[in-house]
C-alpha cells in the first residue's frame, strides 16, 4: 500500500477497489468536503454505507488523514469527465480539504490547512506522472455538478508553490461573446480538457463549463457567462501549455 510520509494518521476507508485497466494515475482531483466537521466528513468516507471515498483529507488545521492507499481506485469523483474520458476515479488521487462550503458557510481555507494541500500535492506529484494541467477542481471534471473546492480556493497559491497550472485572468470585460468568439472559447475549454463541445451556441454545457472555468481561473465573478474576459483568459491559458 502506498502511503504518504506525510500523513498524520491512517483509517481505512471500506469504498475503493484496482484502478480498472491498469490505468496510470495521471490527475489530482482536489474537493471540498462540505460538511460542518472534519470529523464527520472522514466518517462519511470511510463508511461501507456512503458510496464514496477518498484518498485525502485535510483538516482546518492542517491534519492529514489518508484513508485509501495511492494505487488503489477510490470514489470521489463520481459521473464526471476530462480530456474524453469519464473512468475520472482510476486515473486520479483525490484530496478532501475541510470547508463547510457553500451550503453551511463557505469560508476562505486557512494557512496551515493550504500549507498541509501545498506539501501534500508536492509529496503526490513525487510519485506520479501529473501535468501540471491535470492538478483540478472537482467543479472542472463535474461541471454544473459540483463547485467545490470554489471561487475561495487559492489556486495562485499552488501555481506559485509549483502545482497546477493557472495564468493572471484577463482584465474585466464582461461584453457577452457572438458565435465566432463563443466556439473559439467552446473550443479552447475542450483543448484543455472540460467536457464541452464546439456549437458557436450559448446553450446549458456551455454555461454549466463556463461557471467551472471561472471558479479556477476567473473567481472575482463567477456567473456562467461567457464574457470577453473568460474568452481571453482560455486564450492566456491554453497559450502556456
Amino acid at each position: 500500500m502506498i502511503v504518504s510520509p506525510l500523513a498524520h494518521r491512517f483509517v481505512a476507508a471500506a469504498n475503493h477497489e484496482p484502478r480498472r485497466s491498469g490505468r496510470a494515475v495521471d490527475m489530482l482531483l482536489l474537493h471540498y468536503t462540505g460538511m460542518t466537521s472534519a470529523e464527520a466528513a472522514c466518517e462519511l468516507l470511510c463508511s461501507a454505507e456512503s458510496g464514496v471515498s477518498c484518498h485525502y483529507l485535510v483538516d482546518e488545521g492542517g491534519t492529514i488523514t489518508q484513508m485509501v492507499g495511492e494505487e488503489a481506485r477510490a470514489w470521489h469523483a463520481g459521473v464526471s469527465c476530462w480530456q474524453g474520458e469519464t473512468d475520472t476515479n482510476s486515473r486520479s488521487i483525490g484530496i478532501e480539504i475541510h470547508n463547510p462550503g457553500h451550503q453551511f458557510g463557505y469560508r476562505d481555507f486557512p494557512a496551515a490547512q493550504m500549507q498541509s494541500v501545498i506539501a501534500l500535492c508536492r509529496d503526490i506529484l513525487t510519485r506520479h506522472a501529473i501535468a501540471p494541467r491535470n492538478v483540478l477542481a472537482h467543479s472542472d471534471v463535474a461541471p454544473g455538478r459540483k463547485v467545490d473546492p470554489g471561487e475561495r480556493f487559492d489556486w495562485p497559491l499552488l501555481f506559485r508553490e509549483g502545482i497546477g497550472h493557472w495564468v493572471p485572468p484577463a482584465a474585466a470585460d464582461d461584453r457577452r461573446l457572438g458565435p465566432a468568439d463563443l466556439a473559439e472559447l467552446q473550443r479552447l475549454l475542450k483543448d484543455y480538457g472540460y467536457g464541452i463541445e464546439v456549437t458557436g451556441e450559448p446553450d446549458e454545457p456551455t454555461r454549466k463549463v463556463t461557471d467551472a472555468f471561472q471558479r479556477h481561473f476567473r473567481p472575482a465573478l463567477v456567473n456562467g457567462v461567457a464574457d470577453h474576459c473568460v474568452l481571453q483568459t482560455a486564450q492566456r491559458l491554453l497559450a502556456t501549455v
